[in-house]
């Protein structure tokens, strides 16, 4: 699973935060291993200089193998709750994609999709 982390130059991040934003993706989408090709994390300040209510926004968006890709976005006055926000939605998408996905008697759809 690739993951790649942008962000725009007027948000103020360290690369100890990029670097865990990567490895706490990872870590919340290590059971989806198989299924996620890429997922691209956008960090962005949506009133730059200037402070207000939900200006900080995280947009993550996720390529399944063999399915469209999915995104979500959260907004909040901190980055890092932006983040979390984005990450919590973006698992409960997935896990519900690929539930719906799971026939009944537990075949798993993506078991035919080659590696």
């Amino acid at each position: 699973m690739l993951i790649q982390v942008n962000t725009v130059k007027n948000l103020e991040t360290t690369p100890t935060f990029l670097a865990q934003v990567e490895q706490d993706l990872r870590n919340a989408l290590e059971r989806f291993g198989n299924y996620i090709t890429r997922v691209e994390v956008h960090l962005h300040d949506a009133n730059a200089d200037k402070a207000g209510p939900s200006d900080k926004q995280c947009v993550l968006e996720a390529r399944l193998s063999g399915r469209d890709p999915v995104a979500v976005s959260h907004a909040s006055d901190r980055i890092e709750a932006a983040w979390t926000g984005a990450r919590d939605k973006l698992v409960r998408l997935i896990t519900r994609q690929v539930e719906k996905q799971r026939h009944p008697k537990g075949h798993d759809p993506f078991d035919a999709l080659p590696a």
